[in-house]
């Protein structure tokens, strides 16, 4: 070992926290197994929707009380949210807990005719509420301690716009979750934004360009393949958000795979993708738990559901250390271009 290399213990470790509603209680589950049995000090969060949620509960417990601190975060947070709405007494929740009751999914589509603004015109936002019980944020605003890059997009362009520390606040982590067809946009300096997936779903070249990690774990959680072709109209809707809140994601990997594989000597290459080619790159995902779902199941954010979905995330991420803890701080995990280089790419 060259005697100014970093002690793996010592890595810098970002995380890339992806999106998907209810399903961000499985990144929970990732995030408080990494928290117990890792040692890497966590530099920089990026996260879409709920994972910018989850990005910013983890810096704020770890700013208030270290990685016990974080998992506390967390937690509350989400059993907090489980019980927000009491979806069995409402009639909102099919037999298995995992789907839709017809009343649910006759309300989902009175809501999508009259518009967000129409069927809440009172702006009932027990989320918002719960964020700000939960976070501090003009203190994670204020500290450089970690990096902070959450997603939103904007609602007249269409284009990504990355927030970082300074301009953090709760209106961003809600611009970063807003889904358009149950929510109002979300004004921000008097510009509308709504959910970040469909620009980033996690951004993750800031975490590359401003922080330059030892190490980066994406965590994910869209399967690697969507299912079989959709034939009926209601299949068709469905699949055509699923590849809304992934192709820029998937887009992004592909083009940091290529630089990832680009050949030439180091000093032949340029800054940015020497710094691609130097960061080692894990991926933890939740393909084959989630995969099983219906993807209804992302507007279900009931505690027993979510308390099951954080039991498959620690399950995934102990298998996974137990494959690869080893590498963190040593060498990458993950093959981006075995991953994302090409239309039949996956994970083994």
């Amino acid at each position: 070992m060259w005697p100014w290399s970093t002690s793996p213990a010592r890595a810098r470790l970002a995380l890339a926290l992806q999106g998907g509603g209810a399903h961000g209680a499985f990144t929970w589950g990732v995030l408080d197994a990494l928290l117990e049995h890792t040692a890497q000090p966590i530099v920089a969060l990026s996260g879409t929707s709920a994972g910018a949620m989850n990005a910013v509960l983890l810096a704020h417990g770890l700013l208030d009380g270290g990685r016990d601190g974080a998992r506390r975060a967390l937690a509350d947070f989400w059993q907090a949210l489980g019980r927000t709405v009491p979806w069995q007494a409402l009639g909102l929740l099919a037999a298995d807990g995992q789907a839709l009751s017809p009343v649910a999914h006759w309300w989902m589509r009175w809501t999508q005719l009259l518009g967000p603004s129409r069927a809440n015109p009172l702006r009932l936002d027990p989320l918002r509420d719960l964020l700000v019980r939960s976070v501090d944020f003009e203190r994670l605003a204020q500290q450089r301690r970690i990096a902070l890059h959450i997603a939103a997009t904007h609602a007249n362009t269409g284009r990504l716009r990355v927030f970082g520390n300074a301009e953090l606040s709760l209106d961003v982590v809600m611009a970063s979750a807003c889904l358009p067809t149950l929510q109002p946009a979300v004004l921000i300096d008097g510009e509308p934004y709504w959910d970040g997936g469909f620009a980033a779903n996690p951004p993750v070249l800031p975490l590359l360009q401003e922080t330059a990690p030892d190490d980066l774990l994406l965590v994910l959680l869209s399967p690697w393949r969507l299912g079989d072709t959709p034939v009926d109209a209601a299949q068709i809707r469905t699949r055509t958000m699923e590849i809304a809140f992934t192709s820029a994601h998937l887009r992004e990997m592909q083009w940091l795979a290529a630089a990832a594989a680009s050949g030439g000597a180091p000093w032949q290459r340029g800054g940015f993708v020497r710094r691609v080619q130097r960061v080692r790159w894990h991926v933890i995902d939740g393909a084959d738990h989630l995969a099983a779902l219906p993807t209804e199941s992302k507007l279900i954010a009931h505690q027993p559901l979510l308390e099951r979905l954080r039991d498959a995330g620690r399950q995934r991420t102990l298998d996974w250390l137990a494959h690869h803890a080893g590498r963190l701080g040593r060498r990458s995990s993950a093959d981006l271009v075995r991953l994302f280089g090409g239309p039949q790419a996956r994970p083994d």
